[in-house]
């Protein structure tokens, strides 16, 4: 499928935005890619901004600061629509600062986490509107320690299997889980057979 002139112009903005994020950790760079009005959520932690000014704040206290220094964000799929873009990616860091966008609360527990994240990005023109930003958090706090529940790590893994089965990347290893005791592993419901 050919993309129509604006659906370029959508995908032209989202590399600049992202590169601008994760790159250059530019928050002016960031914002000259969206609406007058924009808004950011992160789904799971509800941690986010509204408007001009909450965006920037959000951006410049909770998210291009405190980005870990090896975060790994690897494009698994890309589907691009009129007025939005929903990608899929694979994040892989370790967790040696506070992230309060991702974990707020959560000290640094050294540990590596990886796993699947979706953004939904919606725009008006060629001009991002707002950002949804999913992902399993219970997975990610299973494999950071700070969740000892056998259902909590079901997910633990999944991002390496996404990877596996889309032939887009090799897998890895996934994080190493929590120790579970014999008496909590006799109760585990396994799903996806791991």
């Amino acid at each position: 499928m050919r993309l129509t002139q604006k659906q370029h112009a959508m995908l032209a903005a989202w590399q600049r935005h992202t590169h601008a994020e994760f790159v250059l950790k530019d928050v002016d760079a960031a914002l000259a890619t969206m609406t007058e009005n924009p808004y950011v959520l992160a789904i799971p932690s509800g941690r986010g901004g509204m408007g001009r000014a909450g965006v920037r704040a959000f951006y410049a206290d909770e998210f291009l600061s405190c980005i870990p220094p090896d975060f790994e964000l690897g494009s698994l799929s890309r589907t691009i629509g009129d007025d939005r873009i929903v990608e899929e990616f694979v994040v892989r860091f370790t967790h040696t600062l506070e992230i309060p966008w991702m974990l707020p609360g959560v000290p640094p527990t050294g540990r590596r986490a990886e796993f699947v994240l979706v953004g939904v990005i919606g725009f008006q023109g060629s001009k991002l509107a707002h950002e949804h930003i999913h992902w399993d958090q219970v997975s990610v706090l299973s494999q950071l320690g700070a969740l000892d529940q056998p259902v909590a790590a079901a997910g633990v893994g999944s991002a390496a299997k996404v990877l596996m089965l889309s032939g887009t990347a090799e897998a890895s290893q996934p994080a190493r889980t929590p120790r579970r005791s014999a008496a909590s592993l006799a109760g585990e419901t396994r799903l996806g057979g791991r």
